[in-house]
């Protein structure tokens, strides 16, 4: 199991190291690369059996698995000159515990006297989609839709979305909010070119089976 997960994590710097050295990402997109790496992993995590163990995950070491992969992603995107308040660490501490009840409940209360931060509605939304299982509810919604208003060219909040989308099934959703994502940035963002393969891939996806067609 150990075994497997050091191979996945391996493929991802590999990948990183590909795009930063071969590809010649800009520095500047960096972080988000990375933050995309990470919560891919926590895809893998919430969905995928590196290793495949004889005996089956237990949920309470999956979720944390997944919430320490999105703690991580969604931290990579922000470059901090400050701490972080104490409720948002309070909140990622319940978060790499698979607890997201908590980690809601924390945001929430912190986001009443914080309603502008743009970090802590991204990880509002993300605590909201692991305690509902990787579906993507009206809060979890509503709490992106918060993150995307207070910085519209942040594209946190429209990735993670799709992602979420994507994660719980829902493919045409997640290729429509990328599509956007990519449509509203500028030509030169370091995220478009990989977004761009992952529409093409989902369009691929989509013409090919037609149950996702009327999604």
């Amino acid at each position: 199991m150990i075994g497997g997960w050091l191979a996945v994590g391996a493929l991802a710097l590999a990948a990183f190291a590909l795009a930063a050295l071969l590809l010649r990402l800009p520095r500047e997109g960096f972080t988000l690369f990375g933050a995309v790496l990470v919560f891919g992993l926590a895809g893998y995590a919430w969905q995928g059996q590196p290793g495949q163990p004889a005996s089956p995950k237990t949920p309470t070491t999956a979720a944390g698995t997944q919430g320490e992969a999105m703690v991580e992603g969604r931290a990579a995107l922000f470059e901090r000159t400050l701490p972080p308040p104490n409720y948002l660490l309070t909140s990622d501490a319940f978060a790499r515990r698979g607890q997201f009840a908590d980690a809601a409940a924390l945001l929430r209360g912190g986001l009443e006297d914080n309603p502008n931060d743009l970090e802590s509605w991204l990880a509002l939304g993300l605590a909201l989609v692991g305690h509902a299982d990787g579906f993507v509810t009206p809060a979890a919604l509503q709490a992106f839709s918060r993150a995307k208003a207070i910085d519209p060219e942040h594209p946190g909040a429209e990735y993670f979305l799709g992602f979420a989308y994507l994660q719980s099934g829902e493919v045409r959703a997640a290729r429509n909010v990328w599509a956007g994502l990519v449509a509203n940035s500028p030509p030169d963002a370091p995220w478009r070119e990989g977004l761009e393969a992952e529409i093409a891939r989902l369009d691929d996806m989509i013409a090919r089976a037609p149950m996702l067609q009327g999604q």
